[in-house]
Protein backbone atom coordinates (compact mmCIF):
# COMPACT_ATOMS: atom_id res chain seq x y z
CA UNK A 1 0.00 0.00 0.00
CA UNK A 2 2.53 2.28 0.85
CA UNK A 3 4.77 1.83 -2.39
CA UNK A 4 1.95 2.13 -4.60
CA UNK A 5 0.63 5.60 -3.03
CA UNK A 6 4.09 6.63 -3.15
CA UNK A 7 4.04 6.06 -6.75
CA UNK A 8 0.65 7.36 -7.51
CA UNK A 9 1.79 10.58 -5.39
CA UNK A 10 4.80 11.17 -7.56
CA UNK A 11 3.05 10.61 -11.10
CA UNK A 12 0.50 13.61 -9.67
CA UNK A 13 3.54 15.87 -9.07
CA UNK A 14 4.71 15.16 -12.66
CA UNK A 15 1.57 15.31 -14.61
CA UNK A 16 0.90 18.71 -12.77
CA UNK A 17 4.40 20.49 -12.73
CA UNK A 18 4.72 23.73 -14.22
CA UNK A 19 7.07 27.21 -14.37
CA UNK A 20 11.07 26.92 -13.31
CA UNK A 21 12.69 23.30 -11.98
CA UNK A 22 12.67 24.94 -8.01
CA UNK A 23 9.19 24.33 -8.61
CA UNK A 24 8.47 21.55 -9.95
CA UNK A 25 10.82 19.72 -6.82
CA UNK A 26 9.17 21.85 -3.94
CA UNK A 27 5.64 20.41 -5.58
CA UNK A 28 7.30 17.19 -5.96
CA UNK A 29 8.33 16.89 -2.77
CA UNK A 30 4.93 18.14 -0.63
CA UNK A 31 3.18 15.37 -2.95
CA UNK A 32 5.99 12.70 -1.64
CA UNK A 33 5.23 14.22 1.78
CA UNK A 34 1.55 13.77 1.54
CA UNK A 35 1.89 10.64 0.07
CA UNK A 36 4.10 8.91 2.92
CA UNK A 37 1.17 10.36 5.09
CA UNK A 38 -1.51 8.80 3.45
CA UNK A 39 0.47 5.82 3.73
CA UNK A 40 0.79 5.86 7.58
CA UNK A 41 -2.69 5.86 8.23
CA UNK A 42 -5.33 3.28 6.11
CA UNK A 43 -8.84 4.56 4.21
CA UNK A 44 -11.81 2.84 3.13
CA UNK A 45 -14.74 3.31 0.78
CA UNK A 46 -16.91 1.30 2.69
CA UNK A 47 -15.95 2.42 6.18
CA UNK A 48 -15.01 6.73 5.66
CA UNK A 49 -15.35 7.28 9.57
CA UNK A 50 -11.99 4.76 9.82
CA UNK A 51 -8.43 6.03 9.98
CA UNK A 52 -6.63 2.96 11.76
CA UNK A 53 -2.80 3.52 11.66
CA UNK A 54 -1.12 1.41 9.32
CA UNK A 55 1.34 -1.52 10.29
CA UNK A 56 4.43 -2.10 8.58
CA UNK A 57 5.77 -6.58 8.71
CA UNK A 58 8.82 -6.67 7.98
CA UNK A 59 9.64 -9.95 9.14
CA UNK A 60 6.87 -13.03 8.56
CA UNK A 61 8.18 -16.92 8.85
CA UNK A 62 7.13 -20.00 9.24
CA UNK A 63 6.49 -21.15 13.10
CA UNK A 64 4.30 -18.30 14.26
CA UNK A 65 1.50 -19.38 16.95
CA UNK A 66 -1.95 -18.87 15.51
CA UNK A 67 -4.11 -16.01 15.94
CA UNK A 68 -4.58 -11.98 15.05
CA UNK A 69 -2.33 -9.43 17.07
CA UNK A 70 -3.63 -6.69 19.45
CA UNK A 71 -2.82 -2.98 19.32
CA UNK A 72 -3.45 -0.04 21.31
CA UNK A 73 -2.24 2.55 18.90
CA UNK A 74 -2.06 6.57 20.41
CA UNK A 75 0.31 9.15 19.23
CA UNK A 76 1.17 9.44 15.72
CA UNK A 77 -1.07 9.49 12.24
CA UNK A 78 -4.40 8.19 12.28
CA UNK A 79 -6.99 7.50 14.62
CA UNK A 80 -6.63 6.43 18.69
CA UNK A 81 -7.68 3.14 19.62
CA UNK A 82 -8.01 -0.46 19.59
CA UNK A 83 -7.09 -1.98 17.00
CA UNK A 84 -6.76 -5.58 16.01
CA UNK A 85 -4.58 -6.45 12.76
CA UNK A 86 -3.91 -10.12 10.81
CA UNK A 87 -0.58 -11.73 10.45
CA UNK A 88 0.09 -9.35 7.38
CA UNK A 89 -0.81 -6.34 9.44
CA UNK A 90 -4.13 -5.64 7.96
CA UNK A 91 -6.28 -4.54 10.25
CA UNK A 92 -9.59 -6.80 11.04
CA UNK A 93 -11.50 -4.45 13.48
CA UNK A 94 -11.50 -0.94 14.92
CA UNK A 95 -12.85 1.06 16.95
CA UNK A 96 -11.68 4.76 17.34
CA UNK A 97 -12.26 6.79 20.46
CA UNK A 98 -14.06 10.05 20.67
CA UNK A 99 -13.64 12.99 22.85
CA UNK A 100 -10.54 15.06 22.95
CA UNK A 101 -7.29 13.53 24.64
CA UNK A 102 -9.27 10.03 25.02
CA UNK A 103 -7.01 7.01 24.28
CA UNK A 104 -7.09 2.91 24.76
CA UNK A 105 -4.75 0.79 26.38
CA UNK A 106 -4.06 -2.88 26.58
CA UNK A 107 -6.83 -4.18 24.52
CA UNK A 108 -6.76 -8.41 24.67
CA UNK A 109 -8.75 -11.57 24.71
CA UNK A 110 -9.52 -12.87 28.51
CA UNK A 111 -12.48 -14.84 29.63
CA UNK A 112 -14.91 -13.85 31.25
CA UNK A 113 -18.32 -15.85 32.47
CA UNK A 114 -16.62 -18.41 30.85
CA UNK A 115 -16.72 -16.74 27.40
CA UNK A 116 -13.65 -15.25 25.42
CA UNK A 117 -14.09 -11.25 25.90
CA UNK A 118 -12.00 -8.43 24.27
CA UNK A 119 -11.40 -5.75 27.49
CA UNK A 120 -8.78 -2.61 27.43
CA UNK A 121 -8.76 0.52 29.36
CA UNK A 122 -9.96 4.06 27.99
CA UNK A 123 -9.50 6.90 29.39
CA UNK A 124 -7.05 10.02 29.57
CA UNK A 125 -3.33 10.52 30.64
CA UNK A 126 -2.57 11.77 34.24
CA UNK A 127 0.63 12.05 34.59
CA UNK A 128 2.65 8.68 34.47
CA UNK A 129 -0.25 6.54 34.65
CA UNK A 130 -4.28 7.48 33.95
CA UNK A 131 -7.62 8.03 34.50
CA UNK A 132 -10.52 6.10 33.52
CA UNK A 133 -12.78 2.63 33.54
CA UNK A 134 -12.33 -0.47 31.72
CA UNK A 135 -14.45 -2.21 28.79
CA UNK A 136 -15.69 -5.38 28.17
CA UNK A 137 -16.70 -6.41 24.93
CA UNK A 138 -18.30 -9.91 23.63
CA UNK A 139 -17.61 -11.63 20.37
CA UNK A 140 -19.97 -9.53 18.57
CA UNK A 141 -18.37 -6.54 20.02
CA UNK A 142 -21.02 -5.52 22.20
CA UNK A 143 -20.66 -4.15 25.46
CA UNK A 144 -20.85 -6.54 28.29
CA UNK A 145 -19.47 -3.97 30.91
CA UNK A 146 -17.81 -0.91 31.98
CA UNK A 147 -16.35 -1.59 35.16
CA UNK A 148 -15.00 1.41 37.27
CA UNK A 149 -12.85 1.90 40.42
CA UNK A 150 -14.61 2.08 43.89
CA UNK A 151 -14.18 4.35 46.63
CA UNK A 152 -14.21 7.61 44.72
CA UNK A 153 -11.45 6.61 42.53
CA UNK A 154 -10.45 6.23 38.80
CA UNK A 155 -8.80 3.63 37.65
CA UNK A 156 -5.70 3.62 35.92
CA UNK A 157 -4.18 2.47 32.30
CA UNK A 158 -1.75 -0.14 33.23
CA UNK A 159 -3.68 -3.36 34.08
CA UNK A 160 -7.32 -4.90 33.86
CA UNK A 161 -7.14 -8.42 34.69
CA UNK A 162 -10.14 -10.41 34.88
CA UNK A 163 -10.37 -13.51 37.21
CA UNK A 164 -12.26 -16.80 37.11
CA UNK A 165 -13.93 -15.84 40.18
CA UNK A 166 -15.88 -12.79 37.86
CA UNK A 167 -13.92 -9.91 39.45
CA UNK A 168 -11.44 -7.66 38.43
CA UNK A 169 -8.38 -6.74 39.32
CA UNK A 170 -6.51 -2.97 38.28
CA UNK A 171 -4.42 -0.12 39.55
CA UNK A 172 -4.66 3.25 40.83
CA UNK A 173 -2.90 6.01 40.96
CA UNK A 174 -3.16 9.03 43.38
CA UNK A 175 -1.32 11.82 44.61
CA UNK A 176 -1.43 12.25 48.80
CA UNK A 177 0.88 14.09 51.36
CA UNK A 178 0.19 17.66 49.78
CA UNK A 179 0.84 16.29 46.11
CA UNK A 180 4.33 15.51 46.81
CA UNK A 181 4.00 11.53 46.42
CA UNK A 182 2.01 9.52 44.41
CA UNK A 183 0.82 6.15 46.29
CA UNK A 184 -0.42 3.12 44.20
CA UNK A 185 -2.83 1.30 44.85
CA UNK A 186 -4.38 -2.23 43.59
CA UNK A 187 -8.45 -2.99 43.79
CA UNK A 188 -10.51 -6.21 43.42
CA UNK A 189 -14.14 -5.84 42.08
CA UNK A 190 -16.67 -7.33 41.50
CA UNK A 191 -17.83 -6.74 38.03
CA UNK A 192 -20.93 -7.16 37.65
CA UNK A 193 -22.00 -5.13 41.29
CA UNK A 194 -19.12 -3.07 41.56
CA UNK A 195 -18.42 -4.21 44.77
CA UNK A 196 -14.55 -3.54 46.57
CA UNK A 197 -13.53 -6.72 47.53
CA UNK A 198 -9.88 -6.12 47.73
CA UNK A 199 -7.65 -2.69 48.46
CA UNK A 200 -3.96 -2.60 48.85
CA UNK A 201 -1.83 0.72 49.15
CA UNK A 202 1.82 0.49 48.26
CA UNK A 203 3.19 3.16 50.83
CA UNK A 204 2.04 0.82 53.48
CA UNK A 205 3.71 -1.80 51.96
CA UNK A 206 6.72 -0.48 49.90
CA UNK A 207 9.32 1.60 51.58
CA UNK A 208 10.14 4.63 50.02
CA UNK A 209 13.96 4.40 50.46
CA UNK A 210 13.74 1.06 48.16
CA UNK A 211 12.90 3.79 45.20
CA UNK A 212 15.73 3.97 42.03
CA UNK A 213 13.24 7.12 40.82
CA UNK A 214 14.85 10.51 41.38
CA UNK A 215 12.70 13.29 43.03
CA UNK A 216 11.74 16.15 40.75
CA UNK A 217 11.55 19.83 43.04
CA UNK A 218 8.36 20.43 42.43
CA UNK A 219 6.42 17.43 41.06
CA UNK A 220 4.91 14.73 42.89
CA UNK A 221 7.60 11.68 43.04
CA UNK A 222 6.18 8.19 41.43
CA UNK A 223 8.37 6.05 43.73
CA UNK A 224 6.88 2.50 43.26
CA UNK A 225 4.99 2.74 39.68
CA UNK A 226 3.32 -0.75 39.64
CA UNK A 227 2.48 -1.91 35.80
CA UNK A 228 1.16 -5.24 36.23
CA UNK A 229 -0.87 -7.56 38.34
CA UNK A 230 -0.98 -11.18 37.67
CA UNK A 231 -2.62 -13.96 40.18
CA UNK A 232 0.01 -16.41 41.09
CA UNK A 233 -1.12 -20.14 40.94
CA UNK A 234 -1.75 -20.39 44.36
CA UNK A 235 -3.96 -17.00 44.26
CA UNK A 236 -1.86 -15.01 45.42
CA UNK A 237 -0.93 -11.79 43.38
CA UNK A 238 2.18 -10.92 41.46
CA UNK A 239 3.27 -7.11 40.82
CA UNK A 240 5.62 -5.60 38.86
CA UNK A 241 6.95 -2.22 40.26
CA UNK A 242 8.89 -0.10 37.35
CA UNK A 243 10.64 2.21 39.87
CA UNK A 244 11.64 -0.02 42.76
CA UNK A 245 13.30 -2.57 40.03
CA UNK A 246 11.13 -5.24 41.52
CA UNK A 247 7.98 -8.31 41.28
CA UNK A 248 6.20 -8.84 44.80
CA UNK A 249 3.98 -11.01 45.68
CA UNK A 250 0.90 -10.32 47.80
CA UNK A 251 -0.76 -12.04 49.85
CA UNK A 252 -4.97 -11.54 48.67
CA UNK A 253 -6.47 -11.30 51.61
CA UNK A 254 -4.04 -9.58 53.84
CA UNK A 255 -2.06 -7.25 51.38
CA UNK A 256 1.26 -8.91 53.21
CA UNK A 257 4.60 -8.75 50.58
CA UNK A 258 5.36 -12.27 51.16
CA UNK A 259 8.65 -12.03 48.99
CA UNK A 260 10.18 -9.20 46.79
CA UNK A 261 12.41 -10.33 43.91
CA UNK A 262 14.92 -7.91 42.58
CA UNK A 263 15.37 -4.61 43.66
CA UNK A 264 17.14 -3.40 46.74
CA UNK A 265 15.44 -5.51 48.92
CA UNK A 266 15.68 -8.74 47.30
CA UNK A 267 14.40 -11.89 48.88
CA UNK A 268 16.11 -13.65 46.12
CA UNK A 269 19.57 -14.70 45.07
CA UNK A 270 19.47 -13.38 41.66
CA UNK A 271 21.68 -15.30 39.31
CA UNK A 272 23.77 -13.97 36.42
CA UNK A 273 21.41 -11.87 34.03
CA UNK A 274 18.39 -11.93 35.77
CA UNK A 275 18.68 -8.37 36.79
CA UNK A 276 15.78 -5.90 35.80
CA UNK A 277 15.53 -2.61 35.96
CA UNK A 278 12.57 0.09 35.21
CA UNK A 279 11.12 -3.47 34.11
CA UNK A 280 7.19 -4.14 32.89
CA UNK A 281 4.66 -6.65 32.78
CA UNK A 282 5.84 -9.56 35.73
CA UNK A 283 3.82 -13.09 34.53
CA UNK A 284 3.46 -16.35 36.07
CA UNK A 285 3.43 -19.35 33.57
CA UNK A 286 2.19 -22.67 33.76
CA UNK A 287 5.43 -24.19 34.46
CA UNK A 288 6.45 -22.23 36.97
CA UNK A 289 8.79 -19.53 34.95
CA UNK A 290 8.00 -15.58 35.61
CA UNK A 291 8.07 -13.89 32.49
CA UNK A 292 8.62 -9.91 32.60
CA UNK A 293 10.21 -7.14 30.34
CA UNK A 294 13.52 -5.72 31.50
CA UNK A 295 13.25 -2.01 29.81
CA UNK A 296 16.64 -0.80 31.31
CA UNK A 297 16.37 2.56 30.48
CA UNK A 298 15.01 5.75 31.82
CA UNK A 299 18.16 5.92 32.72
CA UNK A 300 20.34 3.48 30.80
CA UNK A 301 21.13 0.45 32.89
CA UNK A 302 21.85 -1.26 29.44
CA UNK A 303 21.52 -0.41 25.76
CA UNK A 304 19.25 -2.99 25.08
CA UNK A 305 15.94 -3.92 26.64
CA UNK A 306 15.17 -7.75 26.31
CA UNK A 307 12.35 -9.83 27.25
CA UNK A 308 13.09 -12.33 29.81
CA UNK A 309 12.10 -15.85 31.43
CA UNK A 310 13.35 -16.37 34.63
CA UNK A 311 13.50 -19.57 36.72
CA UNK A 312 12.08 -18.61 39.65
CA UNK A 313 12.63 -21.03 42.62
CA UNK A 314 10.53 -19.93 46.00
CA UNK A 315 11.59 -22.92 48.05
CA UNK A 316 15.65 -21.77 47.70
CA UNK A 317 14.83 -18.62 47.26
CA UNK A 318 17.12 -18.84 44.11
CA UNK A 319 16.24 -16.94 40.68
CA UNK A 320 18.31 -18.58 37.27
CA UNK A 321 17.65 -16.77 33.66
CA UNK A 322 16.17 -19.35 31.42
CA UNK A 323 15.65 -17.48 28.23
CA UNK A 324 16.61 -13.63 27.14
CA UNK A 325 15.23 -12.24 24.20
CA UNK A 326 16.43 -9.02 22.13
CA UNK A 327 15.98 -7.70 18.89
CA UNK A 328 18.21 -7.99 16.28
CA UNK A 329 17.92 -3.84 16.08
CA UNK A 330 19.48 -3.94 19.61
CA UNK A 331 16.02 -1.96 20.44
CA UNK A 332 16.05 0.11 23.97
CA UNK A 333 12.52 1.71 25.27
CA UNK A 334 11.98 3.52 28.41
CA UNK A 335 8.19 3.00 28.42
CA UNK A 336 5.67 0.34 28.29
CA UNK A 337 6.11 -2.82 26.59
CA UNK A 338 5.33 -6.86 27.54
CA UNK A 339 6.12 -9.97 27.24
CA UNK A 340 3.45 -12.56 25.80
CA UNK A 341 4.35 -16.26 26.18
CA UNK A 342 2.14 -18.64 23.00
CA UNK A 343 0.55 -21.83 23.51
CA UNK A 344 3.56 -22.92 21.28
CA UNK A 345 5.92 -21.87 23.64
CA UNK A 346 7.07 -18.89 21.42
CA UNK A 347 6.68 -15.53 22.61
CA UNK A 348 5.38 -12.14 21.62
CA UNK A 349 6.85 -9.27 22.64
CA UNK A 350 5.88 -5.78 22.28
CA UNK A 351 8.64 -3.05 22.27
CA UNK A 352 6.80 -0.22 23.77
CA UNK A 353 7.79 3.70 22.66
CA UNK A 354 10.04 1.60 19.99
CA UNK A 355 6.28 1.11 17.55
CA UNK A 356 7.77 -2.41 17.01
CA UNK A 357 5.93 -5.85 17.92
CA UNK A 358 7.62 -9.41 17.20
CA UNK A 359 7.48 -12.99 17.69
CA UNK A 360 10.56 -15.06 19.07
CA UNK A 361 11.03 -19.17 18.57
CA UNK A 362 11.58 -20.65 22.03
CA UNK A 363 15.55 -20.73 21.35
CA UNK A 364 15.22 -16.68 20.55
CA UNK A 365 14.92 -16.51 17.00
CA UNK A 366 12.23 -14.08 15.53
CA UNK A 367 9.87 -15.41 13.11
CA UNK A 368 7.77 -11.95 13.08
CA UNK A 369 8.37 -8.64 13.40
CA UNK A 370 6.12 -5.49 12.49
CA UNK A 371 6.00 -1.86 13.42
CA UNK A 372 3.41 0.92 13.21
CA UNK A 373 4.30 2.89 9.28
CA UNK A 374 4.28 6.62 11.83
CA UNK A 375 6.85 5.03 14.06
CA UNK A 376 5.38 8.11 16.28
CA UNK A 377 2.47 5.74 17.59
CA UNK A 378 3.09 3.31 19.68
CA UNK A 379 1.10 0.66 21.54
CA UNK A 380 1.11 0.05 25.89
CA UNK A 381 0.98 -4.06 25.08
CA UNK A 382 1.08 -6.23 22.27
CA UNK A 383 0.02 -9.46 22.18
CA UNK A 384 -1.41 -12.44 19.74
CA UNK A 385 -4.13 -14.48 20.54
CA UNK A 386 -6.88 -16.79 18.64
CA UNK A 387 -9.90 -14.50 18.13
CA UNK A 388 -13.32 -15.67 16.65
CA UNK A 389 -15.71 -11.85 15.95
CA UNK A 390 -18.79 -12.25 14.63
CA UNK A 391 -20.23 -8.66 14.32
CA UNK A 392 -23.59 -7.68 15.34
CA UNK A 393 -23.47 -4.95 12.56
CA UNK A 394 -23.76 -5.65 8.88
CA UNK A 395 -20.90 -6.03 6.00
CA UNK A 396 -20.94 -2.66 4.35
CA UNK A 397 -20.83 -1.71 0.66
CA UNK A 398 -19.87 1.13 -1.64
CA UNK A 399 -19.75 0.84 -5.46
CA UNK A 400 -18.47 2.73 -8.53
CA UNK A 401 -19.69 2.05 -12.37
CA UNK A 402 -17.12 -1.04 -12.53
CA UNK A 403 -16.09 -1.51 -8.85
CA UNK A 404 -17.83 -2.91 -5.67
CA UNK A 405 -16.33 -2.44 -2.54
CA UNK A 406 -16.87 -4.48 1.09
CA UNK A 407 -15.97 -4.65 4.31
CA UNK A 408 -17.26 -5.74 7.69
CA UNK A 409 -15.68 -4.52 10.66
CA UNK A 410 -14.35 -7.24 12.68
CA UNK A 411 -15.53 -10.24 11.06
CA UNK A 412 -13.19 -13.11 11.23
CA UNK A 413 -14.91 -15.86 9.35
CA UNK A 414 -15.47 -14.41 5.86
CA UNK A 415 -13.53 -15.81 3.25
CA UNK A 416 -15.24 -14.90 0.58
CA UNK A 417 -17.48 -11.73 -0.95
CA UNK A 418 -20.72 -12.40 -3.30
CA UNK A 419 -22.26 -9.58 -4.97
CA UNK A 420 -25.62 -8.93 -5.71
CA UNK A 421 -27.04 -6.71 -8.28
CA UNK A 422 -30.40 -5.72 -10.31
CA UNK A 423 -32.65 -3.12 -11.40
CA UNK A 424 -34.36 -2.79 -7.91
CA UNK A 425 -33.58 -2.94 -4.16
CA UNK A 426 -35.67 -6.25 -4.17
CA UNK A 427 -35.26 -7.71 -7.09
CA UNK A 428 -31.10 -8.35 -7.23
CA UNK A 429 -29.68 -11.30 -8.10
CA UNK A 430 -25.78 -13.14 -7.85
CA UNK A 431 -23.58 -11.61 -9.91
CA UNK A 432 -19.93 -12.56 -9.18
CA UNK A 433 -18.06 -13.74 -6.74
CA UNK A 434 -14.15 -12.79 -4.65
CA UNK A 435 -11.86 -13.70 -2.22
CA UNK A 436 -11.56 -11.65 0.78
CA UNK A 437 -8.63 -9.37 0.74
CA UNK A 438 -8.22 -7.36 3.62
CA UNK A 439 -10.36 -5.22 5.73
CA UNK A 440 -11.92 -4.11 2.19
CA UNK A 441 -12.06 -6.13 -0.61
CA UNK A 442 -12.40 -4.78 -4.32
CA UNK A 443 -14.24 -6.79 -6.75
CA UNK A 444 -14.36 -5.90 -10.02
CA UNK A 445 -17.60 -6.07 -11.71
CA UNK A 446 -19.50 -6.49 -15.29
CA UNK A 447 -22.69 -5.62 -14.61
CA UNK A 448 -24.87 -2.18 -15.24
CA UNK A 449 -27.37 -3.20 -13.48
CA UNK A 450 -27.87 0.39 -10.79
CA UNK A 451 -28.50 -1.27 -7.52
CA UNK A 452 -26.23 -3.52 -5.75
CA UNK A 453 -24.78 -5.24 -2.78
CA UNK A 454 -22.73 -7.72 -0.78
CA UNK A 455 -23.03 -11.22 0.79
CA UNK A 456 -20.82 -12.73 3.37
CA UNK A 457 -19.80 -16.21 2.52
CA UNK A 458 -17.87 -18.07 5.37
CA UNK A 459 -15.72 -21.29 4.62
CA UNK A 460 -18.46 -23.43 3.21
CA UNK A 461 -20.19 -21.10 1.19
CA UNK A 462 -22.51 -20.33 4.03
CA UNK A 463 -24.03 -16.70 4.32
CA UNK A 464 -22.53 -14.79 7.03
CA UNK A 465 -24.31 -11.34 6.34
CA UNK A 466 -25.85 -9.24 3.98
CA UNK A 467 -25.20 -5.49 3.71
CA UNK A 468 -28.27 -3.46 2.45
CA UNK A 469 -28.50 -2.42 -1.18
CA UNK A 470 -27.04 0.66 -2.48
CA UNK A 471 -27.26 2.73 -5.85
CA UNK A 472 -24.05 2.80 -7.47
CA UNK A 473 -22.56 6.07 -8.37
Amino acid sequence: MRARLTALAVLTALAGCGGDDDRRDQEGTAASRSAAKRADVHRFRTAPKLRPPAVEVRRRRRGTAPGHIFLTPRKGAGQDGPLIVDGRGRPVWFRPLRGEGRYASDLRVQRYRDEPVLTWWEGRGAGGGGNGEYVILDSRYEEVARVQAGNGFEGDLHEFELTGEGTALFTIYRSVRGGRIVDNLIQEVDVETGKVLFQWSALRHVPLRDSYKERTPGKAWDYVHLNSIDVDDDGHLLVSARNTHAIYKIHRRTGRVLWTLGGRQSDFRMGRGTQFAWAHDARRQANGDVTIFDNAAAPKVRDESRGLVLDVDERRRRVRLERAYRHPLGLSTHILANVQRLPNRNVFIGWGATAHFSEHARGGRMLFDARFADTENDTYRAYRFPWTGRPAGEPRVAATRATVYASWNGATEVRRWRVLAGPALDALEPAGTAARRGFETAIAVSTREPFVAVQALGAGGEVLGNSRAIRRK
